[in-house]
């Protein structure tokens, strides 16, 4: 692994920030960005709590066939309006990332909405959001009416598609 030490440029946000907001830029060195092939296209920054990751962004279905390549379980969710497909989801359960590919404009329809590249964390909050909440009354009750032994998201997605009273959408899930 070749290591550099670099500087932070620190400048003025600008745009609709505040007074104080900083804006901050990294310089990388010509040959990675090359060897990557990161110029002129969109990279994915990832932050860790520890460190800051720059890898090439990967369209949905450049990820689905890396990580089918790389052999990890991945588990791709249709998520749809009525009969319409709003948004793709592929989910690498072996490094906990996902791939999202909206098929729709209306933000509203789709499951992260503004959030092009959503973590992990927002792609589990969102297939809760599709489910029963867990502090529910009688939660033992409604699982075992469905054949579900313990609270799962994944487990009550696969019953219920993700289907709520309160609209029209639904989830389909296609273990690969």
């Amino acid at each position: 692994m070749e290591k550099r030490i670099g500087k932070i440029i620190v400048g003025s946000a600008g745009g609709n920030s505040g007074k104080s907001s900083k804006g901050y830029k990294i310089s990388l060195p010509s040959k990675w960005v090359k060897e990557l092939a990161l110029a002129e296209q969109e990279i994915e920054i990832s932050f860790d709590g520890e460190k800051i990751t720059i890898a090439p962004f990967l369209a949905f279905d450049d990820f689905l066939n890396k990580k089918k390549a790389l052999k990890h379980k991945l588990i791709i969710f249709n998520f749809f309006d009525k009969d319409i497909l709003c948004t793709q989801i592929c989910a690498d359960f072996t490094d906990k990332t996902i791939s999202v590919q909206n098929k729709t404009t209306n933000i509203i329809k789709t499951a992260f909405g503004k959030i092009k590249a959503p973590t992990w964390e927002e792609f589990q909050a969102f297939l809760e959001e599709r489910c029963v909440p867990k502090s529910r009354s009688g939660i033992r009750e409604y699982l075992e009416a469905i054949g579900v032994e313990e609270y799962s998201p994944i487990e009550i997605i696969k019953k219920t598609h993700g289907k709520m009273a309160e609209d029209s959408q639904w989830l389909e899930m296609e273990e690969i």
